[in-house]
């Protein structure tokens, strides 16, 4: 098999190795990727029978590399359609933004739906976050979030009930929380921790989401502060990992700005 040319941010070689033996789908899975490449966002690929037959394939092998494909957002299946060239990833950075104005940024239309909205005693473990007592009362507000009406995530966040007891009164749940924060209650978020991992989702949030539970997703943890260095909120934030990528600026300890 003849390997790809090295395009720099690729993988060294299409991620053949030396000895060149790699699993049959894989081969199949790299000349789909130059397919992909030279089709453009949006288009549907041909038919399996017709591409199965190209690469000189089983169909059970040429399906393989296209669910790997699928799975990292590279194409996209549409029931009764066919199978398309999936468009870019959505970027969002690692910073005190806005899921709204990061997806702004972008051109995309951001939305959320509101799951749950309620009052809930607070864990030993939120309650260390909180800088409150256990069993002190917190919000808890669970949204799907959307972009252009296509559902890419899930997001949970958690806030001291006796901190904001007239949020729930004042704030839209389709709309940005921290705008509401700043233009209603007068706080404005300075600092926070942030981790992020890889997950897959539970069948409950791979139902909200609508997505494969097999599709890996990035969770955020994040607890964000006020300029006093009191703690605001804790976030539990899900994105699918087939339409999403994170970003951040990183400086050295030489940089000046």
């Amino acid at each position: 098999m003849s390997v790809p040319p090295h395009l720099a941010g690729e993988p060294v070689r299409a991620g053949i190795p030396e000895h060149g033996r790699i699993p049959r789908y894989y081969a199949v899975k790299t000349q789909l990727l130059a397919l992909v490449q030279e089709l453009g966002e949006g288009a549907v690929l041909p038919s399996e029978r017709e591409l199965a037959e190209r690469f000189e394939v089983s169909r059970v092998t040429f399906r393989q590399a296209v669910s790997e494909l699928v799975l990292e957002g590279k194409l996209v299946r549409r029931q009764g359609a066919g199978t398309f060239v999936a468009p870019p990833k959505l970027v969002q950075p690692l910073a005190l933004v806005s899921y709204t104005e990061g997806m702004r940024a972008q051109g995309v239309r951001p939305g959320r739906y509101l799951i749950t909205r309620e009052h809930l005693p607070s864990d030993r473990r939120l309650a260390a976050d909180l800088r409150i007592e256990p069993g002190d009362p917190v919000i808890h507000i669970e949204r799907v979030l959307l972009a252009d009406e296509e559902r890419v995530g899930l997001e949970s966040t958690y806030l001291s009930a006796r901190r904001f007891p007239e949020l729930l009164d004042v704030f839209d749940p389709e709309t940005s929380l921290y705008a509401c924060l700043r233009d209603e209650l007068g706080v404005v978020l300075v600092h926070a921790d942030e981790r992020l991992e890889t997950v897959l989702a539970t069948p409950r949030e791979a139902l909200l989401i609508g997505t494969n539970p097999a599709t890996p997703m990035l969770l955020v943890h994040r607890v964000s502060r006020d300029g006093a260095g009191e703690p605001v909120e804790r976030v539990r934030a899900l994105y699918r990992g087939d339409r999403f990528s994170f970003v951040t600026q990183l400086s050295g300890p030489g940089a000046t700005g």
